[in-house]
């Protein structure tokens, strides 16, 4: 589907924002197909297909932005929403420069084999009716199945007053699974989900059934498994743990936004050692498929694959637009926004830990007495000061060296920076997680992935001298 605004239209309405005056303007356009679908217990219980389609205009005039934003239906609502935008600008002298749009076609990282929009919505009821038979399958523990699916396809333009027009299309899926088991009165869940900006073909039914396993395996073993220890142990994260350790404790405060408040334990460290020398973390918007990958930003900058920290020395923070300018560093095409009715801020789009040079066997085999945690779950952190807490949804006891029973209830605690100089290994391996990101209001789609990693020394919440887990 093509855009329904050209660059003729775009730049229309960026002269007229500007009539009134300003140092610069940006028209962002979007259209957004949406079809969210949720099969519970044997039954589809919600239904949603939409489409949203509108427009966001802001307007810099020294440090301040103006910003309108409406639902545009053609060129014609999107000049009277310039005007919206223009008139109030009261204190700009007009005569702002401007550079007649430049329309660039930037290349995707991947094809999309099959847009979602084509296939009929009875298949994609039925993938979750499968889902439902394969959890069901596992048993009289099984107590309750939720499978969802998400579709998105969302079309944008961005155009500015400095020639910029560009244009993207990201098509985005989710397939989730989440199965509960209960044995007696102790309830436990398990949760697996297929993501990426793909097409159709991502859900392969080798992929849902194994999906629809893992999810329906994880909660039989949590409400059979024992609660776990309060204390402090050796950790060995699996790769298969996902990404939420550098998401939560590491990421969110390479934001440039929060370094120029001041509000990050990173904020005025570039060039200080700040981790492990094995650690280098990386911001990637071009990884192939991935659930944060785009071309372009929501600013229309190239994505980019950002080197955060290399070998634990701090070298850059993740940028938009304004705050590379305020910080005097690359923008790096981290300006994401959850709508035209938003303003871009700075956010992560795939964010890892690369492989290092220890085999995942080998980090496990050295820990005589430890935690090894497979999964992961949410998590919060507190950037100023780096603390975090994280759920664990799959983890084991280790003992000498090798899995023994599977623990419940467990949580991490600790201190971000610190935690990070504290790793002593990195697998050769790397495993995905994904989710949807949360900031200043506003949800972005994310992925995170790490090698295998031991952290000597961590605290590991839990079950404390038999009260509850």
């Amino acid at each position: 589907m093509t855009p329904s605004i050209t660059a003729r239209d775009a730049e229309r309405a960026l002269r007229t924002a500007l009539s009134r005056g300003g140092e610069w303007a940006e028209l962002y356009w979007e259209r957004h197909h949406v079809v969210a679908l949720t099969f519970d217990d044997g039954k589809l219980e919600d239904a949603v297909t939409g489409l949203d389609q509108g427009a966001g205009i802001r307007i810099e005039v020294g440090d301040q932005q103006r910003f309108a934003n409406s639902n545009v239906a053609d060129a014609d609502d999107l000049m009277t929403l310039a005007g919206r935008a223009a008139a109030g600008i009261t204190d700009a002298v007009p005569g702002t420069s401007f550079e007649s749009l430049r329309q660039e076609e930037v290349p995707r990282t991947h094809a999309v084999a099959i847009d979602p929009r084509t296939v009929p919505i009875e298949r994609k009821v039925g993938l979750l009716r499968r889902v439902n038979e394969l959890a069901r399958a596992g048993g009289a523990k099984v107590h309750q199945v939720t499978a969802q699916y998400r579709e998105s396809v969302q079309e944008i333009v961005v155009a500015n007053s400095e020639g910029r027009f560009r244009t993207d299309t990201r098509v985005r899926l989710v397939l989730s699974v989440l199965v509960t088991a209960k044995d007696g009165d102790v309830l436990e869940s398990g949760y697996e989900a297929i993501a990426g900006t793909l097409g159709f073909e991502m859900l392969s039914d080798e992929a849902v059934v194994a999906a629809a396993e893992t999810a329906t395996r994880r909660a039989l073993l949590n409400v059979a498994a024992e609660p776990a220890p309060a204390g402090t142990y050796t950790v060995v994260l699996s790769s298969e743990a996902g990404g939420t350790l550098i998401h939560e404790s590491v990421g969110h405060g390479l934001e440039a936004d929060l370094n120029l408040k001041g509000m990050s334990v990173y904020s005025g460290r570039l060039g200080q050692k700040v981790a492990s020398e094995l650690i280098t973390v990386v911001d990637d918007g071009t990884d192939p498929g991935r659930r944060g990958t785009a071309a372009i930003d929501d600013e229309g900058a190239r994505t980019n694959r950002t080197v955060l920290i290399e070998n634990g020395v701090l070298k850059t923070y993740l940028s938009d637009r304004k705050h590379a300018k305020k910080l005097n560093i690359p923008e790096s095409g981290n300006g994401r926004r959850e709508s035209f009715r938003s303003l871009p801020i700075c956010r992560m789009t795939n964010t890892m830990i690369l492989p290092g040079t220890s085999d995942p066997a080998a980090i496990l085999a050295s820990v005589p007495d430890g935690i090894f945690v497979k999964k992961m779950g949410g998590g919060q952190v507190d950037v100023v000061s780096g603390n975090f807490a994280f759920e664990i949804t799959e983890c084991y006891r280790i003992r000498d060296g090798k899995l023994a029973e599977p623990l419940r209830g467990a949580t991490l605690v600790g201190q971000g920076p610190k935690l990070m100089s504290e790793i002593d290994m990195v697998g050769t391996d790397l495993g995905y997680s994904v989710g949807t990101c949360g900031k200043d209001g506003q949800s972005a789609p994310v992925a995170d992935a790490q090698p295998t990693l031991r952290i000597p020394s961590v605290v590991v919440g839990g079950k404390v001298k038999g009260t509850a887990a």
